[in-house]
C-alpha cells in the first residue's frame, strides 16, 4: 500500500506548504513534516505519512472508549494509526502518539470488512489522535457508512472547523478529551490551545452524540474553582452531555502522584450540581460509573468494570418514563 497518500486541507505559502488540518497551521518546508510527524512536504505538495498504517486493532466494549450513553454493551472494532498534533506530558499512548511504532498494512476496505466479518456494527477511530490519520480515517467511515456501521471518533479535539465540518456527517458519535479549562495548561503540558478545543465541543454537540472526558491531575488541573468554571461551560451547552472525570496516573513524562481519590469525589459531586450525567474513571467508587434517570434518580444502568445491567426502555427511564440523553436501544 502506498504510505504517501495526498494530504487534504493546506496551501502553498511561498516557499512552504501551509497545512490546514488544525490550529498549529504547520509552515512545511520541503522534506520536512509538520509538528504531526505525518504529514510532509513532498515536492510542493502535502501527503499524509500514516495512511494505511495501523499501530493497534482490537474489539473492545463501548464502555472503554468512553462512551456509556451510546448502546451501551456494544462490541466496537477500534483502531489507530500513529502520530498526534498535541504533545501532552501525560500521554498514556505516548508510544504510538510521539514515535512511531511497528505497523501493519489495512486499507479501509480491509478495515470494513474485519468488521462486518465479525458482526460489528461500530467502527472507532482511537488509540492515536485521529485527527493525524485524517484521510485514513474519512475513507474508512466512508465506507463504513456505505455498509451501516456507525462511527466514533476519540479525539483531542484540535481540529480546523472546515476540515472538521467535512468529517461530521460520516461521525455518530465522539467522545472528546477535554484536558483542562485554561490556556495555560493546553501551552504548557500539551503544546496546544483551549479555545480551539471548545469550538470543536461546541460544533460536535449539535451535530453528533457527544460525551466529553477530563483527566484530572494532581496540582495541575484539579483546582476546583477551575473545574467549576469546565462543568459550566458543558452546562451551558447541554447539562445532558455525559462527562467522564477520569483519575490520572504517572505515565510518559509527568510522575505527579496519582491522583487523590478524595479529591475525585469533590470533582464528582460539584460536577454533578451543573451536569445530569457525571461518571469517575480509573477509580473503582461505588455509583460513580451508573447511569440515573435525571428526572426521578432512578438508577438506570449498572455498571461493574465493562458489564453492565441496563434496565432501561428503549431511551427511556423505566420508572417516570423520562427521556435519556443518548442511544438505548438494541446494537
Amino acid at each position: 500500500m502506498t504510505k504517501d497518500y495526498p494530504a487534504k486541507f493546506y496551501n502553498l505559502a511561498g516557499n512552504f506548504i501551509r497545512c490546514e488540518l488544525c490550529p498549529h497551521e504547520c509552515k512545511i518546508s520541503e522534506s520536512k513534516t509538520g509538528i504531526c510527524q505525518v504529514r510532509k512536504n513532498i515536492s510542493g505538495k502535502l501527503y499524509s505519512l500514516n495512511y494505511g498504517e495501523i499501530s493497534s486493532i482490537a474489539v473492545d466494549p463501548i464502555e472503554k472508549k468512553p462512551l456509556y450513553h451510546f448502546h451501551p454493551g456494544a462490541e466496537v472494532l477500534s483502531f489507530g494509526s500513529w502520530g498526534c498534533n498535541l504533545s501532552c506530558q501525560f500521554c498514556q499512548n505516548w508510544q504510538i502518539s510521539q514515535q512511531k511504532p511497528l505497523l501493519k498494512d489495512y486499507s479501509p476496505q480491509e478495515i470494513v470488512d474485519k468488521a462486518v466479518e465479525r458482526e460489528i456494527n461500530y467502527i472507532a477511530y482511537t488509540y492515536s489522535e485521529p485527527i493525524v490519520f485524517y484521510e485514513y480515517m474519512l475513507e474508512t467511515a466512508r465506507i463504513a457508512r456505505e455498509n451501516g456501521i456507525k462511527n466514533i471518533i476519540i479525539s483531542n479535539g484540535f481540529i480546523n472547523e472546515e476540515p472538521l465540518k467535512a468529517l461530521i456527517p460520516l461521525l455518530d458519535a465522539a467522545n472528546i478529551d477535554l484536558k483542562a479549562f485554561t490556556d495555560d495548561f493546553y501551552r504548557d503540558y500539551c503544546s496546544g490551545g483551549l479555545e480551539s478545543v471548545k469550538k470543536t465541543i461546541s460544533l460536535l454537540a449539535k451535530e453528533v452524540h457527544l460525551e466529553i472526558t477530563t483527566l484530572i491531575i494532581s496540582d495541575l488541573n484539579d483546582d476546583l474553582a477551575e473545574l467549576t468554571e469546565l462543568f459550566k461551560w458543558i452546562a451551558d451547552l447541554n447539562d445532558e452531555i455525559p462527562l467522564h472525570l477520569s483519575r490520572y496516573h504517572p505515565a510518559y513524562k509527568l510522575k505527579n502522584p496519582p491522583t487523590n481519590l478524595e479529591l475525585m469525589k469533590k470533582a464528582y459531586k460539584k460536577a454533578k450540581k451543573y451536569l445530569q450525567h457525571v461518571y469517575l474513571g480509573n477509580a473503582i467508587i461505588e455509583n460513580t460509573a451508573d447511569t440515573f434517570c435525571s428526572n426521578c434518580g432512578e438508577p438506570l444502568i449498572k455498571r461493574k468494570a465493562y458489564n453492565i445491567e441496563n434496565r432501561m426502555e428503549e431511551n427511556c427511564c423505566s420508572n417516570c418514563g423520562e427521556i435519556i440523553y443518548g442511544q438505548f436501544n438494541n446494537y
